[in-house]
């Protein structure tokens, strides 16, 4: 086992998930620094003509964040022993898709429904690897985990703490309350269908905590098939879409307040864009405010959850696979090292960036951080399409993990609604909204 070959300094520059925290501490640094471009401002637009930032400046944007974005991926694909040569050209036409698919989300009538940007670079990259030939010079830019791993740690940096208990511990504790019985109770009908401890596992964890994030750090906890999970993130994803059309107008028929009606949408959908389109078509700044604070409540149970379920795959699963138990060592050597730079980036954020800088100027480095989170989750998402064949998809499991998945959903409806209305409607205590 890997704790008794002593420590493998040379991971730190060779491994996947070490790049991801160097790449994303580097820009967080660089967004400290001042020297951080910002990504470029992508307009609400009704007709095609409006589609397009245009002007030399918004040229110089796009370029820009694409230098940033190339060179240091590159080097870290270098480092790596990837094909550079090919990477850049392959990179620069994934980066031009994901492009199209943040322009198209943008449109306002698509936005004002929730049909969100990975959605639109998942569907482009699909509609290219199963109705043409994805060619093979394209083929070395497509590093799917490296680039949501660089988006995750980049999102640990948009979670300040403070700003969550500020709001008030309600969101905190309907997130925990949430997590942790959804989470069991879909692992466990998941295991009623057959499906494996560590796919039960990813699913549980993206239906329980917000979803495509949480679904891939947890495949990297658990040294999951990435199969499975680009699997349970389209189902994922097209769960979002319909709620989004559900469960506003079933909140309202039920005649839940609005900051209860935007903390039961907020606990239920998963992902946070759709939770926000949902949110905004209940029509209150409650109800959007009280989405907004739990889902980034469940945001900040991401980390924890990774490090508990790398716990769980290293001492139980991998005992029952060997039939010995590993060390504590070996721990940290299957941990998902990115979930490190997560944590990292939030801590530095939270208790450095927001005394020094105040809730404004922290905002401003959050804000920056989510611009190129929200790109390379893009660019990710291109590439889950470009490598993924629908026939393939639809056999996972014949059937039975979506099933399940959907089943828990409805669980998670009805669970959700009780927690919310004990700790928003007044009863025990006062919301913060």
């Amino acid at each position: 086992m890997a704790n008794n070959k002593g420590i493998d300094w040379s991971s730190l520059w060779k491994k996947e998930d070490w790049w991801a925290c160097w790449i994303g501490w580097v820009l967080l640094i660089l967004a400290l620094a001042a020297l951080l471009p910002a990504v470029p401002k992508l307009a609400r637009w009704t007709e095609f003509s409006q589609a397009f930032p245009v002007g030399a400046g918004a040229f110089w944007s796009l370029t820009k964040l694409f230098l940033v974005l190339v060179i240091v991926t590159s080097i870290g694909a270098a480092a790596m022993k990837k094909p550079v040569g090919g990477y850049i050209p392959g990179f620069l036409v994934i980066y031009l898709i994901a492009f199209v698919a943040l322009v198209i989300s943008n449109q306002k009538q698509i936005h004002a429904y929730g049909f969100e940007y990975v959605l639109w670079a998942l569907i482009i990259g699909l509609i290219i690897s199963n109705f043409f030939t994805v060619p093979a010079w394209l083929k070395p830019a497509i590093m799917t985990e490296f680039f949501i791993k660089i988006g995750l740690v980049c999102m640990g940096a948009e979670i300040m703490f403070q700003v969550v208990m500020k709001a008030g511990a309600v969101g905190l504790v309907q997130a925990i309350l949430v997590v942790m019985v959804v989470w069991f109770a879909t692992y466990w009908i998941c295991r009623k269908f057959g499906l494996s401890e560590r796919f039960s596992g990813i699913i549980a964890t993206g239906n329980s905590i917000c979803g495509v994030s949480a679904s891939i750090a947890a495949g990297g906890a658990v040294q999951g098939d990435p199969k499975e999970v680009s699997y349970i993130v389209a189902w994922l994803m097209i769960c979002a879409v319909l709620l989004i059309f559900i469960m506003p107008p079933l909140a309202l028929w039920l005649g839940l307040p609005a900051n209860m009606a935007g903390a039961w949408v907020a606990g239920v959908i998963d992902n946070t864009g759709a939770v926000v389109a949902a949110g905004g078509i209940l029509g209150s700044k409650a109800a959007l405010d009280a989405a907004v604070l739990v889902k980034m409540s469940q945001n900040v149970l991401i980390g924890f959850a990774a490090f508990l379920l790398a716990l769980w795959a290293t001492l139980s699963l991998e005992k029952k696979s060997t039939g010995e138990r590993p060390s504590y060592a070996e721990i940290w050597y299957r941990f998902p090292k990115f979930i490190v730079g997560f944590v990292v980036a939030s801590l530095v954020v939270s208790f450095l960036v927001l005394p020094s800088m105040g809730e404004k100027g922290a905002r401003g480095i959050t804000g920056l951080m989510q611009g190129y989170r929200v790109w390379l989750f893009a660019i990710c998402f291109v590439c889950i399409g470009l490598e993924t064949r629908i026939k393939e998809l639809i056999s996972v499991g014949g059937g039975r993990p979506a099933i399940a998945y959907f089943i828990a959903q409805f669980f998670n409806i009805i669970w959700t609604l009780v927690v919310v209305y004990i700790l928003w409607s007044g009863w025990l205590f006062t919301p913060p909204i």
